[in-house]
């Protein structure tokens, strides 16, 4: 090489694409989830992570017979013998990568091809420890690609501003620095919110954070998905999760009783109410111009 020539790209590092799985998911939307967080990927993960929790049936037992041939990759399957929620099954997941690179995916939902080659990249280069992107909603009757937009702000001063309201990041695009998760406790049980918490302890733990405007993941919606996220057991951890954030001094007490007020009013609505408040309130339309 001379010295005219462009210094060779460095490497992509390595990382590890976590996925929990229980005995609710489907086979087919299993396979789907597999093959596009995999063989599909532009940058292919150099290790799949499948957590099971809990017994599965016959049929998911099948495709994880695939995963532990190697059909989808390096992989490793974790077994646990209770269902047992989760955020210890992520948790599980995460203690066990061998990389400190790891992507979130879910069983259900697609990864469009060229996500890590676009999330693992900026990581390295920008020494982010969270980084997620935005969605598209999709569903049996809609096509991937075509249904609502699901975007948060880009920044690290944008998030830290928008956290104390909403979550500010899409779970299920997110790639985060397992050491700098595991250094504030990982995942936590919180029925619906493990995942916002974890952002909450990242972000005073002094994380660097982003989001890319480009839809990385198309996300399933089913038709009971609003109606699931209603009702004591959601709003009992809307409350601890409050709390939590005023004792942090993440919200103040104003902002506390303002966010309890509005998560009383979305978790008590209807499930139609409760769809249409999402929509109304927290996606409001782009944020930014994103690739569709």
């Amino acid at each position: 090489m001379t010295s005219a020539d462009p210094a060779p790209a460095a490497a992509p590092p390595p990382f590890t694409v976590l996925m929990p799985l229980w005995r609710q998911d489907r086979p087919d939307r299993l396979e789907q989830a597999l093959l596009s967080a995999t063989r599909e990927q532009e940058l292919a993960p150099d290790l799949l992570i499948l957590t099971v929790d809990g017994p599965l049936p016959v049929a998911l037992e099948r495709v994880v017979a695939r995963v532990e041939s190697g059909e989808f990759g390096p992989a490793r399957v974790l077994r646990h013998d209770a269902h047992r929620g989760v955020a210890a099954a992520l948790q599980d997941g995460l203690e066990s990568s061998p990389h400190d690179l790891v992507a979130r995916a879910d069983a259900d939902d697609l990864c469009r091809p060229e996500r890590f080659a676009l999330q693992i990249p900026r990581m390295d280069a920008e020494g982010l420890d969270l980084l997620g992107s935005s969605m598209r909603e999709f569903s049996d009757e809609v096509a991937p690609g075509t249904g609502p937009l699901r975007t948060r702000p880009l920044t690290h001063l944008e998030i830290a501003r928008y956290l104390p309201r909403h979550s500010p990041f899409h779970h299920p695009t997110v790639v985060l620095r397992r050491s700098t998760a595991l250094a504030v406790g990982g995942y936590r049980d919180l029925p619906l919110l493990e995942d916002y918490w974890l952002w909450e302890r990242m972000l005073l733990g002094g994380a660097r954070m982003g989001n890319l405007p480009q839809v990385l993941v198309d996300y399933r919606v089913d038709r009971d998905l609003f109606a699931r996220r209603g009702g004591w057991r959601l709003f009992t951890s809307d409350v601890r999760f409050q709390r939590r954030m005023l004792l942090d001094r993440v919200t103040t007490p104003r902002g506390f009783l303002r966010n309890l007020a509005v998560r009383a009013a979305y978790r008590f609505a209807p499930g139609w109410a409760r769809r249409l408040g999402y929509r109304r309130f927290v996606e409001r339309g782009d944020r930014t111009p994103c690739a569709a």
